[in-house]
């Protein structure tokens, strides 16, 4: 491995996350199950390896992600690259050790969660900070007053959330604004052709508020791949089999695969792969600055990542929301 290698720029574009200074390519890539997990090490840091040499700089992690051991797989990575060019974004909210402290926003686990994700890559600063979920039994303002001593403290250059209703971020917003706390620059919802809830009052209140959309599961955890047949049939080497498996099967419905097999179709038709198809859709909306893909082989992340290079026509939208 070449060290402090430079990427390839002009093979994905970048997009503003919000109305901040911050820019992130628009693909980018994540490690739920994968990196440390189901992925080994070795390619696990091959694979960013090659998503920084194809224009990828957002890293999506979270702390809970194979037990931190994401977060250890892209520190080893980030050995290799040029730490300026990286947006390192990892989580906070899931439990890390027993005890009634190890989960949650209180100020404490906060505070202590963000020490444990900087040991574990180690690295001076995480770009991105984000709450995991929403937690109802911590005040709002207790969270972001953490989120603030991380920023002074420089351990954190941004905030955002992942899994906040629109109620939730625009209360959140407000309480940045009015006691001059961190105001999250991004929120990171669930959103693909199978699942659109996002549409509703999460988008109108990012574009709203000038918050930034980085969505996950992009290709419905593996459905949009087209790998799934009618009638439920499941490859041998299916998500289907390890932890993932319980969040795909929601998708696995008639309906969807119906839906499926009709955008593969098209797909076809005009010449992008289902997975290209998918993402592309998804890039669409301004609101979206970037979607997080996750791969198991370099062939499959190079693949994913050629999306990032595809503008639909108006027509072409038109065609697949007519499948949908």
């Amino acid at each position: 491995m070449v060290s402090k290698r430079e990427p390839a720029h002009h093979e994905m574009r970048y997009r503003h996350l919000g109305k901040s200074g911050l820019r992130v390519s628009k693909i980018g890539l994540g490690g739920w199950l994968t990196l440390g997990g189901t992925v080994d090490e070795k390619l696990s840091i091959l694979m960013i390896g090659k998503a920084f040499e194809m224009g990828v700089n957002l890293f999506d992690l979270a702390d809970v992600y194979s037990e931190g051991q994401a977060e250890v797989v892209l520190g080893k990575a980030a050995r290799d690259l040029p730490r300026d060019q990286l947006v390192v974004a990892t989580k906070v909210f899931g439990r890390m050790h027993p005890g009634p402290m190890g989960a949650g926003l209180s100020k404490k686990h906060i505070i202590e969660a963000c020490h444990a994700s900087l040991r574990r890559l180690q690295m001076d600063y995480i770009d991105l900070y984000q709450f995991h979920s929403f937690d109802p039994d911590t005040p709002l303002e207790e969270s972001l007053e953490a989120l603030e001593i991380l920023v002074r403290q420089g351990k954190v250059l941004y905030v955002g959330c992942s899994n906040f209703n629109s109620e939730q971020l625009s209360a959140a917003v407000e309480l940045s604004i009015n006691n001059n706390l961190p105001w999250f620059i991004s929120s990171q919802p669930c959103y693909n052709l199978l699942e659109r809830d996002a549409e509703e009052a999460l988008f109108p209140a990012c574009k709203k508020l000038g918050v930034g959309n980085i969505v996950y599961s992009p290709l419905a955890h593996g459905v949009l791949s087209g790998k799934y047949l009618k009638g439920r049939q499941i490859p041998a080497a299916s998500r289907s089999k390890t932890n993932g498996g319980k969040f795909m099967y929601r998708y696995l419905t008639d309906e969807n695969l119906e839906r499926t097999a009709q955008l593969k179709n098209l797909a076809d038709k005009l010449g992008y792969s289902l997975v290209q198809l998918s993402l592309a859709w998804i890039l669409r909306r301004p609101e979206v600055s970037s979607a997080i893909v996750g791969a198991t082989a370099l062939k499959q992340l190079e693949h994913n990542l050629s999306a990032g290079d595809i503008s639909l026509t108006k027509d072409e939208i038109a065609q697949i929301e007519a499948c949908l």
